[in-house]
């Protein structure tokens, strides 16, 4: 699983897994769930995320992993 947030447009995008886009649904206004050729869900993407998601967080995530990454450089 991926989660990838776009503070320009203000997206966030939680792939489940890799696959081909073909179809999507909207679950709520501003909530689109991606499916696969079989019907499966490949990814969320949820508009205005910093509306209906606490982006708080994911902002505490992001230092650790980055505290981690320069630990692993020096």
């Amino acid at each position: 699983m991926k989660i990838k947030y776009s503070n320009e447009a203000d997206i966030l995008l939680i792939e489940f897994k890799e696959g081909t886009l073909v179809d999507s649904i909207d679950l709520k206004e501003g909530i689109i769930l991606h499916l696969g050729s079989k019907g499966e869900p490949i990814e969320m993407e949820i508009l205005d995320a910093s509306k209906s998601v606490s982006m708080d967080e994911f902002n505490i995530q992001i230092p650790a992993i980055k505290e981690k990454q320069l630990a692993v450089q020096a």
